[in-house]
């Protein structure tokens, strides 16, 4: 007897899957499954969309904060997202209270842990260097290794003020060490984006890459920057990061048309964005990727299997035997919607992507309309 069992639905591919999820993980995928018994069936009737859970790899979900915050079920399960990734809202100081709080949640927690050991309790965390210690940092990760996933480094002039690059270099001598990935956040300058990239390599994550900013990735004659090529052929992962400030149509499709396209998609969502826009939610995010000029097919990918290797989630992002058992499932539906980017600039898309399920560990849970 199975615990549950999802037939009749179709991959991103329009081709048809079912699948079976017993004690938290996938037992069965096919196209057709025979013979099988469930404590719960999802019949699907041929119409909805079954892919791996969802996995946002930059939210700000630790509740406590006054910058940004958020309830991560709200950013999570109820938006169709199975598993978020907290992007450095919390530090050595008080990733072990984050912990506790995110094991009563019923969407996946997991985190990348601030090179400052403040985390964000202020917008300048990296403004003072001596808030970035190894010893705090490196017993954190040690006792909470199945919850931290990565290191996180905010580079823009606000949160590091005069340091530039050296919270970025000394978060690479800690992950030479660690083996952790590091996502990068990008924005205002100093420091150049040019020396951000420079003191990446093959693995790093640069979220925010999209961005519309002055010190961003497009040079003034509508080009992707030669520095950024140059990242992204050494195997910079660029990532979307959409955030308040930080995703820009123009920018998405330049990049898009020179061949520097995202791995992954993440929203950096929290409650002012997720509340009042842009962000909203993932498949919004989602449809604007898709307005952009990527397939279905693609953005699925970089929701799911990317994100999962981005930081070497090895029971996540594929639907495989063994796997854990996240999904989410949804329609596309054809209608009008204003999408709005990062810096007001609006564009209407006739797909809409209308989460109806997410699973997580095999427990299913009803998503009502946005």
């Amino acid at each position: 007897m199975e615990d549950l069992y999802i037939k009749n639905g179709k991959t991103e591919r329009n081709q048809p899957i079912e699948i079976t999820i017993t004690d938290g993980k996938i037992t069965a995928v096919d196209s057709k499954l025979a013979g099988i018994t469930a404590n719960k069936t999802i019949d699907l009737k041929n119409k909805s969309y079954v892919t791996p859970g969802w996995i946002d790899d930059h939210v700000h979900s630790y509740e406590k904060l006054d910058l940004y915050y958020d309830d991560p079920d709200k950013d999570g399960y109820l938006t169709g997202v199975t598993t978020v990734i907290d992007a450095g809202s919390t530090g050595a100081d008080n990733i072990r209270d984050f912990y506790k709080i995110t094991r009563g949640k019923k969407t996946n927690v997991l985190a990348m842990i601030n090179i400052s050991k403040t985390g964000i309790l202020a917008q300048d965390e990296l403004g003072d260097i001596t808030r970035v210690q190894k010893k705090p940092l490196y017993d954190a990760v040690q006792e909470l290794q199945n919850f931290i996933v990565g290191i996180k480094v905010r580079e823009s002039h606000s949160v590091v003020v005069d340091n530039d690059v050296k919270p970025l270099l000394e978060a690479k001598r800690f992950q030479a060490q660690l083996g952790l990935p590091i996502m990068v956040h990008v924005g205002a300058n100093p420091p150049e984006l040019k020396y951000v990239l420079d003191s990446m390599s093959r693995g790093d994550i640069l979220t925010h890459a999209y961005n519309g900013k002055p010190n961003g990735m497009i040079d003034k004659n509508g080009h992707v920057e030669d520095f950024a090529l140059d990242a992204y052929d050494r195997g910079v992962i660029f990532d979307v990061g959409h955030g308040t400030d930080s995703f820009n149509f123009r920018t998405g499709e330049i990049a898009r048309d020179e061949g520097i396209v995202p791995k992954s998609v993440s929203t950096d969502i929290y409650h002012k964005n997720r509340a009042n826009g842009p962000v909203y939610d993932m498949a919004t995010t989602l449809e604007k990727m898709l307005l952009i000029g990527y397939s279905l097919p693609e953005v699925i990918r970089m929701v799911t299997w990317a994100p999962a290797d981005n930081f070497h989630l090895q029971s996540k992002g594929s639907l495989r035997p063994g796997y854990d058992g996240d999904l989410t499932i949804f329609n596309i539906e054809k209608g009008s919607k204003v999408l709005t980017d990062s810096n007001g600039n609006q564009k209407t898309t006739d797909t809409l992507i209308k989460p109806i399920y997410s699973v997580i560990a095999g427990n299913e849970y009803s998503i009502g309309e946005r």
